[in-house]
C-alpha cells in the first residue's frame, strides 16, 4: 500500500484543447497552474514509493481526499464544499500525475474513490491519497 500527501492547492484538470497555430499543432489546458499541482503530486508520490515496486499489471483501488481552503464567505457548519472544483476534475489531475510513479497505467485503477472538504482550522489544504493493489481473492 502506497500513501502520501501532497500540500497545496488542489487544481482541477479540464478538457484539453487542441489548435493549429503557424502550421503547427498546440495543446493547451484551461488552467495554467494545473502543471505545478501535478508536479507537487508526482514528487510526494515519488518520495512514498522509495523501496516500493511500481504496481506493473495488477488492478488498482485508488482513494483520495481534496482538502480546500475554506472560503471566507463560508459558513463555518458547512464542511462539505459543493462548488467547484468537481471532484471528477480533481481526480483525473491527481491520476495523470501518479500514472507512471504508482502504477504503470491509468487503465489499472478499477475502484476510484474520490471526496472533498474544507480544512480543519489550522489544516493545510492539498490531498491525502492511498493506492494499493486490489488481490484476486
Amino acid at each position: 500500500m502506497i500513501q502520501f500527501r501532497a500540500f497545496g492547492v488542489p487544481q482541477p484538470q479540464g478538457s484539453s484543447r487542441a489548435f493549429v497555430r503557424g502550421g503547427r499543432a498546440h495543446i493547451t489546458t484551461a488552467n495554467p497552474k494545473l502543471h505545478s499541482w501535478r508536479d507537487v503530486i508526482g514528487w510526494e508520490a515519488t518520495r512514498a514509493m522509495v523501496g516500493t515496486d511500481m504496481i506493473d499489471m495488477a488492478p488498482v483501488e485508488v482513494r483520495a481526499t481534496f482538502i480546500l481552503s475554506r472560503p471566507k464567505s463560508a459558513p463555518k457548519s458547512r464542511q462539505w464544499p459543493t462548488t467547484k472544483p468537481d471532484s471528477d476534475k480533481l481526480a483525473r489531475g491527481l491520476l495523470d500525475a501518479i500514472t507512471g510513479v504508482c502504477f504503470r497505467d491509468d487503465s489499472q485503477v478499477i475502484w476510484l474513490t474520490v471526496g472533498k472538504r474544507y480544512a480543519f482550522d489550522g489544516e493545510q489544504p492539498g490531498v491525502e491519497v492511498t493506492v494499493k493493489e486490489v488481490s484476486a481473492s
